[in-house]
């Protein structure tokens, strides 16, 4: 079995989905977006940002998560609403109001997830009204997987979805955006997936933590944790189908790693997809921590940049790390060529070819059993331009 990039988060039998251009951005691109689950089920689990500055949509999201079920999910492109005070959370509340009333549901049952420039409120005229044209574009399959996925974007160049049917006879599907301040301690940016097996809450709940371990909180662009993170999982019960937990959390996995792969590629001004992958490590936690740092260190990205195989930048980062090893069994490869090994220079660096699009940094502390590895990007003029930019 292999995810399809054609389909997403509405080819999971109970779901529905939509996008539109609703007037919430200036430039009249597709703005707003609802996935509605049909049941039989209404199962929900979610993640989000750890940042203390939360927008208010995460806020209602995760008050109304405590329930452990959610009908339907809206979403808003165009602005983050977080840092607008309790105008800004009422203007969520009616929101999730307004899509309740159009569907029939409760408020309680609705999540409310947004994305945009930070500190302004957001156009409630536009919005409101969109959630009526939304609910009426609602639809199953392919196309209105593709639209909803559409009505997130920010800076992102293009829709980010897939979808794995598994033999089993069920399927999880979803989208994803984000393509900057990417540096998630739980999810990334906004991702809805949804998936039609039958699981109850516990094993949804479960089987999202583990997902997103391995896959959303091992991508880091630019060492910004968003306001406004948010994954959420939708299950529906719709195919009747009880996959093991095994078997669930591995498919949820699969499509999750599917989704970061694409952020990765996408990721703002991006050159260079680079994974950090750190053995030696005295735990997994330690060997993430020491990926991590090398993969957020400015100079090393702008060395990822140049295709500059310099080793001594990488160094520099792990031993800034907190993590305790011994200097003098530091082993560096990049991209297959030894660089570095027992802490000094070994061969000709310049041999270690970083021209292509793919850069694997290989750290080995020498010092116990952990791994753990980060996918990251370079830092290029592009994503400096972009972002010096975004908010004029």
């Amino acid at each position: 079995m292999s995810t399809d990039r054609k389909q997403g988060v509405a080819a999971a039998g109970g779901f529905r989905a939509a996008g539109i251009a609703a007037g919430i951005k200036p430039n009249g691109k597709p703005d707003l977006t609802l996935v509605v689950n049909d049941g039989p089920a209404a199962v929900a689990a979610g993640v989000f940002t750890r940042n203390k500055v939360k927008a208010a949509p995460v806020l209602w999201s995760q008050q109304v998560l405590t329930t452990g079920s959610l009908r339907a999910v809206v979403l808003n492109s165009g602005g983050a609403n977080a840092c607008t005070g309790p105008g800004g959370f009422q203007d969520t509340h009616a929101t999730a109001e307004k899509v309740a009333d159009v569907l029939g549901v409760g408020a309680i049952d609705v999540a409310v997830c947004s994305t945009g420039l930070i500190g302004e409120r957001l156009p409630m005229e536009a919005v409101l009204t969109g959630v009526e044209t939304v609910a009426k574009a609602l639809a199953h399959g392919a196309d209105a997987s593709l639209d909803a996925a559409t009505g997130v974007l920010t800076t992102d160049s293009h829709p980010k979805q897939t979808a794995l049917a598994h033999a089993g006879g069920w399927t999880v599907g979803g989208f994803a955006k984000g393509a900057g301040m990417c540096a998630p301690n739980m999810a990334t940016m906004l991702s809805v997936v949804t998936t039609d097996a039958a699981v109850d809450q516990a094993t949804a709940d479960a089987a999202l933590r583990a997902a997103v371990e391995g896959t959303f909180n091992r991508l880091d662009v630019d060492g910004g944790t968003s306001t406004n993170d948010t994954l959420l999982l939708l299950v529906s019960g719709a195919s009747g189908v009880t996959p093991g937990a095994e078997e669930f959390t591995a498919a949820l996995t699969e499509v999750c790693a599917d989704l970061v792969a694409q952020l990765q590629a996408d990721a703002e001004g991006v050159t260079k997809h680079v994974a950090v992958k750190v053995t030696g490590a005295a735990t997994d936690a330690e060997a993430v921590a020491v990926a991590r740092t090398v993969a957020q260190d400015n100079l090393c990205k702008t060395a990822f940049f140049a295709g500059d195989p310099n080793w001594g930048r990488i160094a520099m980062a792990v031993g800034n790390a907190p993590t305790e090893f011994d200097p003098a069994d530091l082993d560096i490869t990049i991209n297959g060529v030894p660089v570095c090994r027992a802490g000094t220079g070994v061969g000709d660096r310049l041999a270690a070819d970083m021209s292509g699009l793919d850069i694997l940094v290989e750290v080995d502390l020498h010092a116990g059993p952990g791994t753990g590895t980060i996918l990251t990007t370079d830092l290029s003029h592009a994503y400096v331009e972009e972002n010096s930019a975004y908010s004029s």
